[in-house]
């Protein structure tokens, strides 16, 4: 534990789903180990891309942005072990740092939140759609050439603001984080994933801990979901063959049926105007190179003048 002290320190940003999740970890651990709340301590860290609001992601950094703060608390040992949103996640991690878990996936599907139509495909010629995601940015583009894109950046009580105040006819976010904030009843529609596929990672949580930590492993073992571990490990493979930042409109999902994952990812330009596919299956026990091997495939079909569009 935590230097000096037999309290557990969770680390997490401060937005509401960052707390929101910190504390779904903390409740998952109470319940598993008979603790008392008040022994687990939910600690908020800022990081830069909480401080740093009025520029695009793309601009500042790469998924980093969400995570070095707080890995340097872990790492130093004062935290013990750190919550994230699993699409925040680069896929190299500081030596030292590992992901020790996985809880069991939420939906991963995107929300669409409009305020002039009800859906993405209803929106009129010329509506605003604001989003600071890259691949929501490329794959609205790609659906809708006929409308407005926008920078949309802030925690979900910020975008949903915007809206309310006419920044924007519409805004898309996950599925998973709204059911989590309990504000499931302002989404308008769910878009399917085989028209809006999810960003890799969409819809879990994990936890990172310091390798070699065994106690802190022993603590959050009983809440690993191996499904979802499986499924992000595929993921994840998937962005770091195509090396996936902030940068990039890059899809991906994995989906275990029984000794089998099948995989189905999208890279796209960021105009929506160029997209490549891939979908594939393979044995649930190398989840890893079935990821790796479509990253590979879809970075071979794109061709090198394809990622050169990205920057």
């Amino acid at each position: 534990m935590a230097q000096g002290s037999e309290t557990v320190r969770i680390g997490t940003r401060g937005s509401p789903l960052a707390l929101a999740q910190a504390h779904e970890v903390r409740d998952r651990l109470v319940a598993a180990h008979g603790m008392a709340p008040e022994a687990i301590e939910i600690v908020v860290i800022s990081t830069k891309g909480d401080r740093v609001q009025d520029r695009e992601l793309k601009e500042i950094g790469g998924k980093g942005l969400f995570t070095e703060e707080i890995e340097a608390q872990l790492l130093s040992g004062d935290i013990d072990l750190a919550v994230h949103s699993s699409k925040d996640m680069p896929t190299k991690l500081p030596e030292g740092l590992a992901l020790t878990a996985f809880l069991e996936r939420e939906d991963p599907r995107d929300a669409f939140i409009g305020k002039a139509a009800p859906t993405l495909d209803a929106l009129p010629r010329g509506a605003i759609v604001g989003t600071s995601s890259l691949r929501r940015q490329a794959l609205v583009r790609r659906a809708r050439p006929d409308v407005e894109v926008v920078g949309f950046r802030g925690n979900v009580q910020t975008r949903l603001k915007k809206l309310e105040d006419g920044v924007a006819h519409a805004t898309l976010l996950a599925n998973a984080g709204l059911r989590r904030l309990g504000m499931a009843d302002v989404i308008t529609d769910l878009i399917a994933m085989d028209v809006f596929p999810p960003a890799p990672g969409q819809g879990a949580i994990c936890i990172e801990g310091r390798t070699g930590d065994t106690r802190t492993d022993a603590l959050v073992a009983p809440l690993k979901h191996i499904a979802t571990e499986t499924a992000l490990t595929c993921e994840r493979a998937f962005l770091a063959a195509l090396d996936g930042s902030c940068r990039t409109p890059i899809a991906g999902h994995a989906r275990i049926d029984g000794d089998t994952i099948d995989f189905f990812g999208t890279i796209l330009t960021p105009d929506g105007t160029v997209s490549h596919d891939i979908a594939s299956s393979g044995p649930a026990g190398d989840p890893e190179t079935l990821g790796r091997t479509a990253g590979d495939e879809l970075r071979a079909r794109a061709g090198a003048g394809f990622f050169e569009s990205w920057t």
